[in-house]
């Protein structure tokens, strides 16, 4: 990792230039050439090109340490060579910051050196030209931008990464007062980028940086325990390395034995999360054992377990099952002398190269062109689950937080029906599993079998489950689920849905409110939205402020808007092109209506199916048979209350113009729940006989409320029921009311 001075010592100095400092950015740059043997002459030639842009652009820009700010591009070209990228990247990588900091326009970069090079500059600019209300939306939307990049073109999130990492390196130059939000950034966003596209070593020192500006006291006492403990355990790694190369040696394996630490960061997050202290951290020191080929690896676990007895559930075979991002090895860990536990992890080198650079290790093995099958394979599936994300959000924060959810590590694998395997962030739920197969298939779940055991929808999922999802045509997603899915794209999908599906509600419910509205004023219907009545609706979306006619029905539906006060504007309107008001009509509908004043809406029909722009109040309860009525709650959509409800009541008496009629439809499509209350004498099998007495007659429990009061002679059970209507709730109390040890059943009401 590399290093600056020590935390406590770093304070930026004021930008001067110095007197080499066009000698040393120079120098950088020879420096850089010298790395890219591997490109041919023309390409190199390109790449002068490109320095010599970006060096006139960026001619008078120092850094806060006084160096010119050519040397920040030359080093992220470096870093991007250390990959082997071509040369289309590097000279995107020396002009990443050409257009943001220097004016410089894509047309100009699209000229000089060809639309790919100006494609890869633009999708690392962020949008700091636009207006937002905030940096958490800007820093949303500039990620979203830098997404649909990446996604078309893998190397946009490598410059970007060797970009963050030597601004990372060279953090200690910047004030202490961005050190937080700049590490705290790179430790939520771009070091799990680096994880799940395979940059290991990338991803453990940006996690090291992090740490080391979030926290340098932490971080300064740490590594001097950790350098006090590496020289106390010398001679213990010392004979361990031997004596595992004398356990090859003797079956004749080539191998290469790789002594390896934990990082910082890893070794305070494991005393963090498990509350250790330094001494009881055993797992600090493994070892990397390179094979030649994949039989090697099996082979060589063997030998391992002979020579040191293995920890139980501490062996790991990502060769068989490879993490998404493409990582392959074996994980062992092992008791060594004097009962130390020691990490061994088996690989191949071709593993080896992908372990540490995940996908740019498609340009060190100049497999293919970019963009090619191999790197698809490493980073399609999961920057597809990000474009899915991004394409379905609007929300600039919501976005925000789905990517986040979205960035963690796979830690959970488990299997399909057809054993195909799926991988999961750890905690991942049978839903998030859903979701992953298909949205269809979470948008319809109604069950599913784990093992094939039943189980609920929020069970958390545990390696190797085999997990079949059971769904429903005309099941439709559940708000609740949002409480326990853990993954960003489940996440995204189902607000996507409750928000598509609120919309289409409250569009058609808007729609029968405003053409009852029309009625009252003595139109039989709503004028059509194109043709000779387009000039109407038009003014009429003047007046109310809406962008459009679905707009306008959706806000009816949701309460914002009184359909009665525009239906009154549209009659006038209409009245305006000559359609006269049929007094018939009037009448009828204020006979109808009962002429009761204090309802000022026209009748609208309920059978259940409304979805969310209908909500049955939670006070009441309302259940067809009972006398309703409607409130247009704001932006809450229709609210239905019992006539007598206390509280419907209160809101008649405070805003008796927000009210409607409804009623029940002939044939509601689906049960309502409602709560009885049945006071029981204590004694063995109660529950069971009262809950049977339910069953009997054909309702549904939906909940049971005990209470915390302990057993009493007397005691009052409170059953949450799903039930047709008040005469199926008869027959239920009457069935309760017959049964032993029931003293009384009756429904419950709110005071």
């Amino acid at each position: 990792m590399t290093t600056t001075a020590a935390p406590g010592s770093l304070s930026p100095p004021a930008p001067q230039a110095h007197p080499a400092a066009h000698g040393a950015a120079a120098a950088s740059f020879a420096a850089l050439l010298g790395r890219l043997e591997y490109l041919g002459a023309a390409d190199i030639e390109n790449i002068r090109r490109a320095y010599r842009f970006a060096d006139e652009a960026h001619l008078g820009q120092l850094r806060k340490n006084g160096d010119p700010y050519i040397t920040h591009p030359i080093a992220v070209a470096a870093q991007c060579a250390e990959w082997k990228l071509d040369a289309q990247a590097l000279m995107a990588a020396l002009m990443h910051d050409a257009m943001e900091d220097c004016g410089v326009s894509k047309t100009e970069l699209v000229e000089r050196f060809g639309a790919p090079v100006a494609d890869l500059v633009d999708g690392l600019t962020k949008l700091e030209k636009l207006a937002f209300d905030t940096r958490e939306q800007n820093q949303a939307e500039s990620f979203r931008k830098m997404l649909l990049a990446m996604a078309k073109d893998v190397r946009v999130i490598l410059i970007k990464l060797a970009d963050r990492t030597h601004n990372m390196r060279t953090m200690g130059d910047m004030p202490r007062s961005k050190w937080e939000r700049i590490s705290s950034e790179t430790l939520e966003i771009y070091a799990p980028i680096a994880h799940r596209l395979g940059l290991n070593f990338t991803y453990r020192e940006l996690q090291d940086l992090s740490f080391r500006f979030l926290h340098p006291w932490r971080y300064e006492i740490l590594s001097k325990a950790l350098n006090k403990s590496r020289t106390r355990r010398k001679d213990l790694i010392a004979r361990v390395q031997r004596e595992v190369e004398g356990a090859f040696a003797r079956q004749g394996m080539s191998v290469r034995i790789v002594g390896r630490e934990k990082t910082l960061y890893s070794v305070y997050r494991k005393m963090d999360s498990k509350h250790l202290s330094f001494s009881q951290v055993t797992d600090i020191y493994g070892f990397r054992i390179v094979v030649p080929d994949l039989t090697d690896c099996y082979t060589g676990m063997g030998l391992l377990h002979q020579l040191y007895k293995p920890v139980p559930g501490k062996f790991r075979d990502y060769v068989a099952i490879p993490k998404v991002n493409g990582y392959q090895s074996l994980h062992t860990t092992l008791i060594g002398p004097f009962g130390t536990n020691i990490e061994f992890q088996l690989r191949t080198h071709a593993m080896d190269v992908v372990a540490e650079s995940g996908v740019a290790a498609h340009w060190l093995y100049k497999a293919n062109e970019p963009g090619s099958d191999t790197t698809q394979r490493l980073g399609t599936q999961w920057l597809q689950s990000l474009l899915d994300i991004q394409q379905e959000t609007h929300d600039a924060s919501e976005f925000w937080d789905h990517i986040k959810i979205d960035l963690f590590p796979d830690a959970v694998y488990v299997f399909t029906p057809q054993s195909k395997i799926l991988a999961l962030p750890r905690g991942a739920t049978v839903m998030d599993f859903a979701y992953a197969i298909h949205s269809g298939v979470g948008n319809r779940a109604v069950a599913a079998r784990i093992n094939g055991e039943q189980r609920p929808l929020r069970t958390e999922l545990s390696n190797g489950d085999v997990v079949e999802i059971v769904t429903a045509e005309n099941a439709e997603p559940n708000p609740a689920w949002l409480s326990f899915v853990k993954t960003g794209r489940a996440r995204s999908k189902i607000r996507h849905h409750l928000k598509t599906l609120a919309q289409e509600k409250s569009h058609q419910l808007g729609e029968r409110m405003l053409e009852q509205a029309l009625r009252s004023e003595g139109i039989a219907s709503l004028p059509t939205a194109d043709g000779e009545h387009k000039a109407t609706w038009d003014k009429l979306l003047r007046f109310t402020g809406n962008k459009s006619r679905e707009e306008l029905l959706s806000d009816i539906g949701m309460g914002k808007r009184i359909a009665s006060m525009v239906g009154k504007k549209l009659a006038v309107l209409l009245s305006e092109t000559g359609l006269k008001p049929d007094a018939v009509l009037i009448s009828t509908e204020r006979y109808a209506a009962g002429q009761d004043e204090s309802v000022s809406q026209g009748v609208v029909s309920l059978d259940g199916s409304e979805g969310l722009s209908v909500q049955y109040a939670r006070c009441c309860q309302p259940i067809p048979g009972d006398r309703i009525v409607g409130y247009l709650g704001r932006g809450e959509g229709l609210i239905v209350h019992s006539d007598d409800c206390p509280t419907g009541r209160r809101l008649l008496a405070r805003d008796g113009e927000r009210f409607l009629q409804v009623e029940w439809a002939d044939e509601p499509v689906r049960p309502f729940e409602t709560t009885v209350v049945v006071t029981v004498a204590d004694g063995k099998g109660v529950l069971a006989r009262v809950a049977s007495a339910i069953a009997a007659a054909e309702a549904d429990i939906t909940h049971v409320d005990m209470g915390d009061e302990p057993a009493q002679t007397a005691t009052d059970i409170r059953f949450s029921i799903a039930v047709r209507d008040r005469g199926h709730l008869a027959e239920v109390l009457r069935s309760l009311k017959r049964t032993p040890s029931v003293i009384k059943a009756q429904r419950f009401r709110a005071a």
